[in-house]
């Protein structure tokens, strides 16, 4: 399956990325070519993918694998997760793995992340932290939403940005580790996406709407023959405190093995970090 390269540039120059379906966010609907891939499926891509999400509600449960891939003082760096995830109870847990640093002498301990309605549980984040404790962001303040900060982006979170859908096409069909799958490209608005995403992430998307350099992401997702998404790539512009030197974030999320228990259970309150997180 063909990748397309993301080239990033830092310190004033703008991040390229791919070339997305139309980026005209104004008007509604989407200008479409008159020429129809061979084989695509009937139902017009931009509700199809806005309905994305509920497929995964009816699966239940999966496993997950995520990656975040951003520059970084001149460096490009990858962060990578797996867990699982229940759409149901809106619950995750992810083991994120931070890369090492420039010279390759620390080894960083992944860190524990859980999931839930509003909130991102962490532990083995940050300097100064008792390893038995966990750490607490309310992610409706964070001006990403939490779509970069954990180094991980929710799945289901990833899954609802398509509710917001805009502009897409049907790419064609292909293979994704022995599932057949449909390829749509297009963009989406998060202030859209806000508004018809669940109560859980309707606060976290309508931060990142206000918060990313620009509301419009484009996109690549992949979804099986139950209109369960597979794979997305979401490509985010993020200020950072920059606002004339954003960032470029890649953020790419693999579900599979739908059904597979996902019982996650949240800290109690004593377990949680009341206390000053250091720099690391």
């Amino acid at each position: 399956m063909a990748r397309r390269q993301q080239h990033w540039r830092m310190r004033g120059v703008v991040a390229g990325v791919g070339v997305v379906c139309c980026l005209g966010l104004g008007v509604a609907g989407c200008a479409r070519s008159d020429a129809v891939p061979r084989g695509a499926p009937a139902g017009d891509p931009v509700e199809v993918l806005r309905g994305a999400a509920e497929a995964l509600v009816e699966a239940g449960s999966s496993k997950a694998r995520t990656s975040l891939e951003m520059a970084t003082g001149g460096t490009r760096v990858t962060i990578r997760g797996q867990g699982v995830y229940d759409y149901r109870k809106r619950l995750g847990r992810l083991k994120v793995l931070l890369p090492q640093d420039p010279a390759g002498a620390t080894v960083r301990r992944p860190i524990t992340e859980l999931l839930a309605p509003g909130a991102l549980f962490m532990k083995n984040r940050g300097a100064g932290v008792p390893p038995d404790k966990w750490v607490r962001v309310d992610t409706g303040t964070l001006s990403d939403g939490n779509l970069v900060t954990g180094g991980a982006t929710d799945p289901f979170a990833a899954a609802e940005v398509l509710r917001g859908t805009r502009a897409a096409k049907f790419v064609g069909r292909t293979e994704l580790a022995g599932t057949k799958v449909r390829h749509y490209r297009g963009t989406a608005d998060l202030e859209a996406a806000s508004r018809a995403a669940s109560e859980a992430n309707r606060g976290p998307l309508g931060a990142a709407a206000k918060g990313f350099a620009t509301a419009r992401v484009p996109f690549d997702v992949y979804l099986d023959d139950e209109g369960r998404i597979r794979k997305v790539r979401h490509r985010f512009s993020f200020v950072n405190g920059r606002q004339d030197d954003p960032v470029g974030v890649a953020s790419t999320t693999l579900l599979y093995d739908f059904g597979a228990p996902a019982d996650v259970r949240l800290p109690e309150g004593e377990d949680i970090y009341a206390g000053r997180i250091a720099a690391e």
